[in-house]
């Protein structure tokens, strides 16, 4: 079951708690780049005297390098163990798939250590409870606002990996390239403020 399908179940089954979305991984990759090991062997030099020549084996090695938005990379790699199975694509899937594995502990862990502050702050004058939730109505708002924007804009850029965005013409897919940088600057704003509602609200 791959994570898509395990996300679809979790919302058949109504689970609607804080959590990592196959949505929120997407929105968190800022950048990738592939290159196979051949790739890597050209480019290297041993003291500057010579250049390597890659071994038939290197050009079965594929490499995805993935940069989140906050500059942290991740990497992830596919082997192909013989040559007449070897496909470009498929190892760029692959290796992809791989470096996304390793970013699920690691914004895992970035939420649970959210929800852990939230947990144990001091409760607002007036709090029901010490360590419930004190969030505002207009705070939750714009909570609710950037998990509406976060979902369009994992949308979007689903979009832009599809074969119709590669058919439109280069204004348009530039126009789209915008409006998604602008939808990510946005949401980091979103979050900037989401950040800066835990202080104000132990004040």
């Amino acid at each position: 079951m791959d994570d898509k399908a395990i996300e679809q179940q979790i919302q058949a089954k109504g689970k609607t708690a804080p959590r990592v979305t196959p949505a929120d991984i997407e929105v968190n990759i800022a950048d990738e780049a592939y290159f196979t090991a051949a790739d890597g062997v050209r480019g290297s030099t041993p003291g500057g005297l010579r250049t390597y020549v890659p071994r038939e084996s290197h050009k079965l090695l594929t490499f995805c390098v993935l940069t989140l938005r906050n500059g942290f990379t991740v990497t992830g790699e596919s082997a192909c163990a013989s040559p007449e199975n070897f496909d470009a694509e498929i190892g760029r899937n692959i290796a992809r798939q791989n470096a996304v594995q390793k970013i699920w502990p690691l914004m895992g862990y970035a939420l649970k250590q959210q929800l852990h502050l939230a947990a144990y702050e001091p409760p607002a004058p007036g709090a029901a409870h010490a360590g419930y939730s004190t969030t505002q109505p207009h705070q939750q708002r714009v909570v609710d606002e950037k998990a509406e924007l976060d979902e369009r804009l994992a949308k979007l850029v689903a979009f832009t990996k599809t074969p119709i965005f590669g058919g439109l013409d280069s204004a348009e897919r530039d126009r789209l390239g915008q409006q998604a940088a602008t939808m990510a600057m946005y949401s980091d704003i979103l979050g900037d403020r989401i950040a800066a509602f835990a202080p104000a609200i132990a004040a």
